[in-house]
């Protein structure tokens, strides 16, 4: 992997920065002596990681489901997302279990 020339303003290629994107998404990496070993500062990488996160989650299908938890009580199996309050859900337990 080689980066462009110094200069007033250095330009990458879109592959570098896929390159340089894939390398810091790997599993225990540290993003800034990544960076700097590529010749790049820090938050210039993080910028790019992040640029290419947002344009997954963004690519992603729209039917995406959230996830979801799944609560057990006697034969009967709640589920509820990661937006339903605690009060809401004691309540549903409390209904669950009475009925």
């Amino acid at each position: 992997m080689t980066g462009a020339p110094a200069g007033e303003r250095r330009r990458w290629s879109d592959e570098f920065k896929a390159q340089a994107v894939v390398a810091a998404l790997g599993p225990g990496v540290n993003v800034s002596a990544l960076a700097r070993r590529l010749g790049i500062s820090p938050p210039q990488l993080f910028g790019w990681r992040k640029a290419f996160l947002k344009k997954q989650n963004a690519d992603a299908p729209v039917g995406t489901s959230a996830p979801m938890l799944e609560i057990v009580v006697g034969e009967v199996m709640i589920r509820v997302g990661p937006d339903v309050s605690e009060a809401a859900l004691r309540r549903i337990l409390r209904a669950v279990r009475s009925a």
